[in-house]
């Protein structure tokens, strides 16, 4: 079995002195010596200042390890930048611009004055990781060990980035299915990994089961699953996911599944990965609280697997986080034991978001296709004469004051996506019937 970690308590003594005293002590010191700059001519004090000048003038070269040398700003940061720059209305980045509920708000509070503001334990506050299992219990019927099997992560980002830099080796395969998160090839990169892609294809975004079997191997390490899916809305049915898990099986691969819209499920119920016969060994959960309570800006994940995989995951989290905001966690953990109740009104208010935003974009032109989670819709811009979506998302702002995302950023290949914008309906109703109206006004057809 692999060993904890353990620390040890420094072997050197501390002494404590008062700051004030610290502090008097300084400046009587430094009162003794001449400032650097009073000893200079006046010649050299231009010489010192006109060379600080230059110096801050100066451009340099942008640096990147070459590993990350092909990604530029997300496009998220892009689009949220112009819509400041422009006034329009941000249905790009997958921010509720509502905020989440009292009594998790309330929580963190409390927990700040009970004061539950130092280093959490490594892999998360005891109590969070129990209500992360028991939750998981609930929806999966898993049964898992809250302290082996439980890691709290900065968002489900970083369970992205532990999971992969923790069990992936630089030249082993990872398949994805495209279109994809744009984290998922950044740390694929840093990770070294050789990446697979499979495309999925509108309207229904079906997984090529036949293309699948063709490029699994052996060789593969892991396949990496989004469901429900971002940005297209899709939730792989329990046949995909099935055939999947065969194959996972049959070539003893991992799955990394990342399932943080699993609340946002609308007309198919969600099923886990790790949930199918034979999986729960091979499978990486991933998931976060803040696409379920509106709360994206506390950055609260986790992640779900078996111990001798929690092991990598660990390993990789201790390097790069460490730990999570420890009042954060002590809310998160009361949100997760919210009743059901919450979660039915949830998805009752998104489900009326997206009529409106669907019905709107039916009005306005688009081709809209089916979206059965998550809180995105995929439209095909064309009929607007735009040549490609990036450039039709820059029309959308600069002319329309609307903001959309790019979905060719999302491929491998930028082309398969550049028919298809995607748009997010996580706004209140105001917010989407006026960005709606603004592309009924402004947005003509060719």
């Amino acid at each position: 079995m692999p060993r904890s970690l353990c620390f040890r308590p420094s072997i050197f003594l501390t002494f404590s002195i008062p700051e004030h005293f610290l502090a008097k002590t300084f400046r009587r010191a430094i009162s003794h010596y001449p400032s650097p700059m009073a000893t200079l001519s006046t010649t050299e004090k231009d010489a010192v200042s006109g060379q600080s000048q230059s110096t801050q003038k100066t451009q340099q070269p942008l640096q990147v390890a070459k590993r990350l040398e092909k990604f530029k700003t997300t496009i998220f940061t892009q689009m949220s930048s112009l819509a400041i720059k422009h006034g329009a209305i941000n249905l790009g980045q997958g921010f509720p611009n509502f905020d989440g509920p009292d009594f998790v708000k309330e929580a963190a509070i409390q927990a700040i004055r009970d004061a539950k503001n130092q280093y959490a334990r490594g892999y998360g506050v005891p109590d969070f990781n129990s209500a992360i299992a028991a939750r998981f219990k609930k929806d999966t019927g898993l049964v898992v060990d809250p302290e082996k099997e439980v890691t709290v992560t900065s968002g489900c980002t970083e369970a992205i980035a532990a999971t992969m830099l923790g069990l992936i080796n630089p030249g082993e395969e990872v398949i994805l299915f495209a279109p994809f998160y744009d984290s998922y090839e950044a740390t694929l990169s840093m990770a070294g990994a050789k990446i697979k892609c499979i495309t999925l294809q509108p309207p229904d975004f079906a997984v090529p089961i036949e293309e699948l079997k063709s490029i699994i191997s052996k060789n593969t390490r892991a396949i990496l699953i989004n469901t429900p899916h971002n940005p297209t809305g899709k939730m792989f049915t329990r046949e995909e996911l099935s055939t999947i898990a065969s194959l996972c099986i049959e070539n003893d691969v991992l799955v990394f599944a990342d399932e943080v819209y699993d609340k946002l499920a609308f007309e198919m119920d969600h099923i886990s990965m790790a949930s199918l016969p034979g999986m729960y060994e091979r499978t990486v959960t991933m998931n976060s609280l803040g696409k379920t309570f509106s709360l994206t800006g506390w950055k609260i994940g986790w992640a779900i697997a078996p111990p001798h995989l929690t092991w990598g995951v660990r390993q990789a989290h201790s390097f790069l986080t460490f730990a999570t905001s420890t009042p954060m966690q002590w809310a998160a953990a009361v949100a997760l034991r919210a009743p059901d109740s919450y979660y039915v009104e949830l998805k009752r208010d998104y489900m009326e978001k997206k009529a409106i935003l669907v019905e709107g974009l039916k009005a306005v032109g688009f081709k809209v296709f089916p979206s059965s989670g998550t809180y995105f819709v995929i439209v095909d811009h064309t009929p607007f004469g735009q040549e490609n979506d990036i450039a039709f998302c820059e029309y959308l702002i600069k002319e329309v004051g609307v903001v959309a995302i790019p979905t060719s950023v999302f491929y491998l290949n930028p082309e398969d996506g550049k028919n298809l914008v995607r748009f997010t309906f996580c706004k209140d109703e105001e917010t989407l019937r006026a960005a709606v109206e603004r592309m009924k006004e402004k947005l003509k057809r060719n």
